[in-house]
């Protein structure tokens, strides 16, 4: 299965921002993995920006 270009960028730039991991490293996971880092991320950034511990 193939997922859009568009899509894989920005799950690239939204995990290389947050977790600063270099493009390869990045490219290197499955997607269902890179998957879980994006929404671990943003329950991260939203958890931050709303001032609540994790």
């Amino acid at each position: 299965m193939t997922h859009a270009p568009s899509r894989l960028y920005e799950e690239i730039a939204y995990v290389a921002y947050h977790f600063h991991w270099p493009l390869d490293d990045i490219l290197d996971l499955e997607h269902a993995d890179r998957e879980r880092f994006v929404t671990q991320i943003a329950a991260l950034v939203d958890h931050t920006s709303q001032g609540t511990p994790r």
